[in-house]
Order: structure tokens, then sequence, then C-alpha cells
């Protein structure tokens, strides 16, 4: 601007794009206004085909424990074709002898207790459901250079000796480590044909993979999650989700943590809030909903 432009003159209208953002804002406001009127006599979250567009699959509900107060219920819809069930991290390593849990001399019986849950889930969504299966495995490169020192350090003196990178003895491999055995995920919950298995090197999978990429292309809005576990990788997972916009849905009897105690705490701290994460349902009351919407497939 040269200095003798008269002010007077500038243009005083917003940019095109502020007047956008405006009335985008403005519309989600509306929305939720409406939304929570009708929460209040339906007690459900409807799918927003406001946001997402019309349904591209089965619509179908699945009620949701303590929400939005303790001791109440709610529903949750789903559309079909943007929904995606996570398995993650059912690893040799977290849940089998010698893994890396096993290692740390933690129950086993607690990790492995979501096994059969999510195998009877499984079963279902691959029986002719348009629902995407992604799997998720917690690993290193054999060189460890995208292992972090500091959890070096950690599973070497937790594992008295024995830490990531390295072999117990009677293992399958070195622990932790991309292509061992007790790395990749176990016989009764693999991956078959036409599933997604996600790689990971730290807890979460937002930063540390390409899951984002993958949901984004895969139209995916929904999520309902298992695996293992429950207070770390699960709930970091599930945090992640929720804080990039995606509904997410536990399934309580779907997960496990090597310590009772903590698997019961990360519970009650997704149903805070009225689901501050999400919100934490069971294996049957969603294998009931899947079945009642293709019933007739």
């Amino acid at each position: 601007m040269n200095a003798g432009t008269n002010k007077k003159n500038l243009p005083t209208s917003p940019p095109p794009n502020k007047d956008f953002a405006a009335a985008r804002r403005d519309e989600m406001l509306n929305r939720v206004e409406k939304d929570y009127e009708e929460f209040k006599k339906t007690r459900t979250f409807n799918f927003p085909t406001w946001l997402y567009g019309p349904p591209k699959g089965k619509i179908f509900k699945v009620q949701v424990e303590d929400c939005p107060r303790f001791g109440e219920d709610a529903y949750v819809e789903f559309d079909s074709a943007r929904t995606a069930f996570l398995s993650i991290d059912m690893q040799v390593d977290f849940c089998g002898p010698k893994g890396y849990v096993d290692t740390m001399g933690y129950d086993l019986g607690l990790t492995s207790a979501p096994i059969k849950s999510i195998h009877y889930v499984l079963n279902t969504l691959r029986s002719g459901t348009d629902i995407k299966v992604i799997h998720t495995r917690e690993g290193h490169l054999p060189d460890l250079s995208d292992a972090p020192y500091n959890k070096l350090l950690r599973s070497k003196i937790i594992g008295n000796g024995i830490g990531i990178g390295e072999a117990p003895k009677g293992g399958m491999g070195r622990l932790l480590v991309r292509g061992e055995k007790n790395w990749d995920i176990i016989d009764d919950l693999y991956p078959v044909e036409g599933e997604y298995v996600v790689d990971k090197a730290g807890k979460g999978a937002f930063g540390q993979s390409n899951l984002p990429l993958l949901l984004k292309n895969l139209g995916i809005t929904h999520l309902v999650v298992t695996g293992i576990t429950t207070d770390v990788c699960v709930h970091t997972i599930m945090r992640e989700a929720n804080d990039n916009g995606y509904w997410c849905l536990l399934l309580k009897d779907g997960t496990g943590a090597t310590d009772y105690s903590n698997y019961q705490a990360a519970l009650r701290q997704i149903k805070m809030q009225g689901g501050v994460f999400g919100w934490v349902s069971e294996s049957k009351k969603f294998v009931d909903a899947v079945r009642s919407a293709f019933k007739d497939q």
C-alpha cells in the first residue's frame, strides 16, 4: 500500500471464507440445539445425516450404559458402511506365553480375557456385513530406531533384564519387534482377506501410523473399539479418535488390562461427563443390533 492511499477506500466486508466459516459454525450450533431437544425425547444419538450425508449402509442402534449419567441408558445410531471395528494389539506379545506382558510378570488371564468376545463379534461382521475391520499391532523396527530410549529402559527394568528388542528364554523371538512371531496377532483373531492391518510404533495410532489416512479413505465416521490393554493402547487410540471427531464405542467385554482395577477405572473415565471419550456397551448388544439390521440379507 502506498503511503498516500486513503483508508476510507479499503473494502469493509469480510472475505468470503470468513462468511462461510461463520455460516458453518452457526449451522453446527443450531444442530446442537435441535439434536439436544431430540435426545431428551428419544435418548438417542442419531446418525447426523446433515453432517455426513444420507446413509450408505444399514442404520442400526446400540444401547450404551451409564449415559449421560451413571445408572442411565442411551442409544447410538451407526451407519454400517461408515463404521469400523477396531481390534487393538491382540498380539502374542500382549496376551500369549513368553511374550512382552508375560515377561513383565503380569497375569495373562486378564489380557487374554477379551479373545472370546472379539472372536464372537468378528464372526458376525464377517458373515455378510459391510462394517470394516481394522487390526493394529504395536512393534518396532528390528534396529529399534523408532523406539524411544525411555521406553527401552523401562521395559528392561520391568522385565528383569529382558526388554524390548531382546528374546526371553524359550520365547518365539525378540519382544515387540516387527516380523517376530510373538509380535504378530494371535491365531484365534488373525485377520482374514479384506481386513486391514495397521502397524504402529507407539501406544497411539493417530500420530504413529497410517490409521488416520485409512479411516479417511474408507469414509469412516464411527468406531467400535476392542483390544488390549484398556488403560494404555485402547484408551490412547480412543482419546485420539474422539479428538479427531470420530464417534467411539468401547465393548467392555472385548477389552482387558494387566490390572483389573485399571480396567475398571478406564471404563469409568470414558463414561464421565456423559461420555467424554465416547460410550461403553458390550458385545452381545452390538452383535444383536448388527444382526437385526442385516437379518434380511
